[in-house]
Formats: C-alpha cells, structure tokens, sequence
C-alpha cells in the first residue's frame, strides 16, 4: 500500500509543478538554515574523549585568604599553585594524575632552509598519556622516572614531525627548544580533542600544541608559560610565578575509574583542605569540586552565546516556513477535493486518504530535505571561512547527515497535519453532484 501511495503522491507532486517546487523551497530553506547552526553546536558541544570523559575529573580547591569569600556561593580556584599541585601530584590518589600548564617555545631547526619559529608547547606530567588515550605515530611517552630526573625530553606532534624531519621516525634525534636541547622519544599521531577541554585557559578549540615536555623540566630550563595567573595578598604574578608565592597558575587532572573512587576523592579533597588550613596555607573552609570532563565544559560554558543564539533563530525560521508550507498544502489538497470525493465514493476511507496525503507531505520532506543538505553544506562552507577559533570544525557528519533528513521529514509531516485532516473531511456526495 505504501508503494501505492508513494507513487500517487509522485503523479500529484508532478501535476503541479510550481507549488511543488515552492513548498520544496520552503522546507529547504529552513532545514538548510536550521542544520547549518545545529552542526556547529553540535561540533561545539560534543564529547572530546567519548568512552573516557566521565572518568577524568578536574580538581578544585580554594588555597586563597578570606577576602571575598561567602560560604556556600564562592567557587574555589579555576586552578591550582606550584605546591598544591605537586601535593595533589605526589599523594597518587587516582588512577592516573596529571599536572601541567601551557606555552610558548622558539624551536631552533637544524634545517638551514627553515628560519626559528614558535610553537604552542604543554608542560605536564607523564600520565597525561596514558590518562587521556595520546596515540603514538613513533615511539612514546617519557616515564614517571623522567619527570623525577628533570630528563630533558619532548614528544612533539606529527605535524611537526612532518615540518622538521619530512615524516620520519624522529625519536632519538635532538631537538632545540629555546636554547636548550631535547631528545625526542615519540611522536603523537592523530590527537586533537575539541573543545581543549585539559585546559580552557588558553583557546577553547582549535589548539594545536606541538611540543610536550616535562613540567619539571620546564621549570628547570627556563621555557615561556602562557596562560592566566591569579595572585591574592602579596602574590607576586609575572608570567611565571614563583613556586612559593600564593598564585593558581597550574591544572591539575585525575583519572577516577568508578564512582566509589570520585566520591573517596573528594573526601579526599576535604581533608586536604582541612590539613593545609590547619598548616596555616588555607583561610577558607574546605571548599571543593570535583567535575568531570562534560561537567566542566558546561561550568566554563565553552559553547560561545552567539553559536546559541543563531541556532535558536534558525529554528524559528524553520518555524516561518512549516507555517509557510501548511498554507502551500492546504491550498494543494482542497483543490482535489474533487478526485479524493471520487476515492471516497469508491470505498476509501478517511484514514487511507490521510495515509495518502501525508505519504505526500513525507515525500516533499525527503525531497525538501536534499535541498536543504545542499544549502546546510553551503552555510558550513562559510563557517569556515570566518575568522572564530571553531571555524575549521564546522563540517557535517553521519550523525548530522541522519538528523538532516529525519528533521526535514517530521517537519513536512508536522506542516501535513492539518492540510491532510481538512481535505479528508470533504463530503463525497457534494463533489460528484458538482462534477
């Protein structure tokens, strides 16, 4: 039966040409405005590390004085100071921890054709490898025991793998940072979550880091931090601060791999607050969170307001063209009324003139639906070639390819509702009297 009906909707959609291609448009339009906006939220809002984001947690806890504070309201620290971090570091309550901050270093090439240039760099601990899943294209990640000896070596991306060494395994050569030189022991192959959720202070997408070395070796050396510094009472600041000055300039991550052990450590956390207040460190109460990665994308609301705004305006544009369509429909239905009173003479009943007349609805919804694809890939192409950091991710994918179509069609099915119901409410007899 579906067969049949498909292919009379095909007849009546061909008689009438003109208001077949308006309604086409209508749904085009709108679906095409509606998903390009989507995608990008979408894209923005998507899991950087599905499978591992709900058992890496972000630590918080608030080593500031009392200035400010109101019990209950204030959040603690967006970061962490060089101690709290390096205590939290060596407690080894998690799976996996990892401490690190960003920069900048000057890479030095051995290449004469190539001029020194700069690139992003991560300052970290050795178990932000294994901690968030970094594939290996050559060799690996440094050791525990190299963070402990200040070893001075790096691990860069593949990108500049290709840049320096055209592509080939470069672990085991030297490599000049800022003046100083570093053995690489691996190269990262393709790795790059969206949002850098790891570390928002910087870029919230698009940041492509190139070089990762030790934090303590960072230190050592001399290498450029670049990221936000908080200070309260006498703290210093600078761009790096002083390991002892009351500054939070560090992240800190865990990797907790059940609810029991991210319950324990927040309790954790507590009585860590507790004992640095007790020290005379902390002048705060225990104050502490313990998020994970999605939770911690939607605290910092990384998703920019104008992404969600836009995308709300395209759906109330789609809103003014399904309301569009049900008047393009309404008129295209009634004016058959003629040959569907002729059908229900015949014995048709009322639910198969409406299973017929939505099948037709349907069909102009795929149809719409294609148009809409085209215009949707159109919009994304545009995207693009704005200047926002999350330009380059704006493109579709086979989750928003599906939506595409499955949107276009309940919407033609939706604006098909009312058209189809008052056409099947003609009364049969007047018709043929009237023909």
């Amino acid at each position: 039966m579906f067969g049949y009906y498909f292919d009379l909707a095909l007849r009546s959609l061909r008689r009438n040409k003109a208001l077949t291609a308006l309604m086409v448009l209508a749904i085009a339009l709108g679906i095409g405005a509606s998903m390009t906006t989507l995608t990008v939220l979408h894209v923005l809002s998507g899991d950087p590390l599905p499978g591992r984001s709900n058992t890496l947690y972000y630590p918080q806890i608030d080593p500031r004085d009392g200035h400010g504070y109101l019990p209950g309201k204030t959040e603690p620290t967006d970061q962490v100071t060089w101690i709290d971090g390096m205590n939290l570091l060596q407690a080894k309550r998690a799976d996996h921890q990892a401490l690190m901050t960003g920069g900048d270093v000057a890479i030095q090439p051995d290449n004469t054709t190539l001029d020194p240039f700069y690139v992003d760099a991560r300052y970290t601990s050795a178990d932000f490898f294994p901690m968030f899943g970094v594939p290996f294209l050559h060799g690996r990640a440094w050791a525990a025991a190299d963070d402990d000896a200040h070893a001075r070596v790096a691990v860069i991306s593949s990108q500049l793998n290709d840049k320096l060494f055209g592509g080939q395994d470069s672990t085991g050569k030297e490599l000049r940072l800022s003046g100083t030189t570093f053995r690489i022991v691996g190269v990262i192959g393709d790795w790059n979550p969206n949002p850098h959720f790891y570390d928002l202070n910087r870029k919230n997408y698009n940041e492509d880091e190139d070089v990762l070395v030790p934090l303590s070796t960072s230190q050592d050396v001399g290498l450029i931090h670049d990221g936000s510094v908080n200070c309260w009472g006498n703290g210093g600041g600078g761009s790096t601060p002083d390991h002892n000055s009351p500054c939070v300039w560090l992240q800190f991550w865990a990797q907790l791999d059940s609810p029991a052990k991210a319950a324990a450590y927040q309790q954790f956390l507590v009585n860590y607050s507790e004992q640095q207040k007790a020290l005379g460190r902390f002048q705060r109460p225990p104050n502490v969170r313990l998020r994970n990665v999605m939770q911690w994308l939607d605290y910092n609301q990384v998703v920019p307001d104008d992404v969600r705004l836009q995308t709300g305006l395209a759906f109330g544009f789609l809103l003014v063209c399904l309301v569009n369509m049900v008047g393009l429909m309404l008129a295209k239905f009634l004016r058959r009324a003629g040959e569907l009173g002729v059908r229900r003479a015949l014995g048709a009943s009322k639910q198969a003139l409406f299973a017929q007349l939505l099948v037709e609805s349907g069909v102009v919804g795929l149809v719409g639906g294609a148009g809409g694809l085209l215009l949707a890939l159109v919009g994304l192409w545009l995207v693009r070639r704005q200047p926002a950091s999350y330009a380059a991710l704006a493109s579709i994918d086979p989750a928003m390819l599906l939506t595409t179509f499955l949107l276009a069609l309940g919407a033609s099915l939706l604006a098909g509702l009312l058209p189809a119901w008052r056409a099947c409410q003609v009364t049969p007899a007047l018709q043929l009297k009237s023909n």
